[in-house]
């Protein structure tokens, strides 16, 4: 026995030297906090497993309820859809105020759970902010201005507005299941940094949406160098205390005292993740106060090239049931989903997201939320919608 454990130990220890010597040692991370643990992905509470920075919250401004709130349950076909898909909380508020409202698996309104791709859109908000207040010059302003590591070749023609809108031309896999792609060392390895900035970039920026997460990241240290603080501190003065959330948030850091995962991960609840929701639809004001210029929100929610009609600057569009919607995406179905033609928010957070598909840029539970909301508020007979038909294959 004892020969055995110690050859046991012996193997562990040439693995873990290998990883080091090949520079993947942030796989042991990765063993640490997803298989460890009997996951198989990055999941709703993994933020307490990181290093994070407090988003802090001002004055706390609740959301008010509905004089017809939660009287009408959730539809059959959508708590099929919520038990399959693992969903922890379902909102739909209508003239801002809480309609309806419905959190499972011990999730409440106060708990939080992970924006994953989300934050790319508060990321995106922030760079506007910036430019408004013009520590960044505009949308055309060269990565290559902030990092000199840009300033050759291709990525002399980078611009934030470019990493806005995903049409970088970087060499970024955007594989999260692969323990070996350079999305999973972002996630689990501690110099992200190093790591974004020497991302290559192999074909001409600014011609073509291809969604990279890197871009949002290089897009966060961007907004950094400009602003001079750190991105946690900067959305909280600009958005997070403006817009009355009601919780401090936290977003997950590569190493303690370090750089935000900008391209995800904020650690908070469906009612605060909302508050987005309710400024956009607003063009950017929050109960009369303008926290975000009107032509900002305008060009954020709408294409930058008509190839592309399913993204914009950080949100993604669709036109559906013939009305104008834009959404906050993360990789378990997050979803903050704005139609601002009705006054409608729909937020749900949960383990597991629909099928996405290579037809189709929006994942099948979409419509499910959509569809089911608009059953509940009396808007659609019970028949109607794309969503009926949908099988929930859960996907990536």
């Amino acid at each position: 026995m004892k020969k055995f454990l110690l050859w046991f130990v012996g193997i562990i220890a040439v693995i873990v030297a290998l990883l080091y010597i090949f520079n993947v040692d942030y796989l042991l991370k990765a063993v640490r906090v997803v298989y460890l643990h009997g996951k198989t992905t990055a999941y709703l509470d993994d933020y307490t497993h990181f290093d994070n920075r407090t988003i802090k919250k001002g004055t706390p401004q609740p959301w008010p309820q509905s004089v017809d709130y939660n009287k009408v349950p959730g539809t059959k076909r959508l708590e099929d859809v919520n038990k399959e898909l693992g969903t922890v909380a379902y909102l739909i508020i209508k003239n801002d105020s809480i309609w309806h409202e419905s959190y499972y698996d011990g999730y409440g309104a106060n708990s939080k759970s992970n924006s994953f791709s989300m934050a790319k859109s508060v990321v995106s908000a922030a760079m506007f902010k910036a430019i408004e207040e013009g520590k960044i010059k505009g949308l055309d302003q060269k990565v290559g201005d902030y990092f000199p590591e840009f300033n050759k070749g291709l990525a002399a023609k980078l611009t934030v507005g470019d990493l806005s809108s995903m049409a970088t031309g970087m060499d970024w896999d955007e594989a999260y299941s692969s323990a070996f792609s350079i999305t999973t060392r972002a996630y689990f390895g501690d110099e992200l940094e190093k790591t974004l900035l020497n991302i290559a970039i192999t074909h001409e920026p600014g011609q073509a949406f291809e969604y990279k997460s890197g871009a949002t990241q290089l897009l966060a240290m961007v907004i950094v160098k400009a602003t001079g603080q750190h991105l946690s501190d900067y959305v909280s003065d600009k958005f997070w205390k403006p817009m009355g959330a009601e919780n401090d948030a936290l977003w997950q850091l590569d190493h303690d005292g370090g750089i935000e995962k900008a391209y995800c991960c904020i650690g908070s609840n469906a009612r605060d993740f909302a508050r987005f929701g309710k400024l956009f639809e607003h063009n950017g004001k929050w109960n009369g106060t303008q926290v975000l210029d009107s032509t900002d929100v305008a060009k954020m929610v709408n294409p930058r090239f008509a190839q592309s009609p399913q993204y914009g600057y950080g949100w993604w569009l669709n036109n559906y049931l013939g009305k104008k919607i834009y959404y906050m995406r993360g990789h378990l179905g997050q979803f903050v989903i704005v139609v601002p033609e009705d006054n409608v928010i729909i937020v749900r957070l949960g383990h597991t997201k629909g099928l996405q598909t290579d037809t189709d840029p929006h994942s099948n539970d979409f419509y499910v939320y959509v569809d089911e909301a608009y059953k509940m508020m009396g808007k659609m007979k019970p028949e109607d919608g794309k969503g009926n038909g949908l099988a929930m294959t859960k996907g990536e």
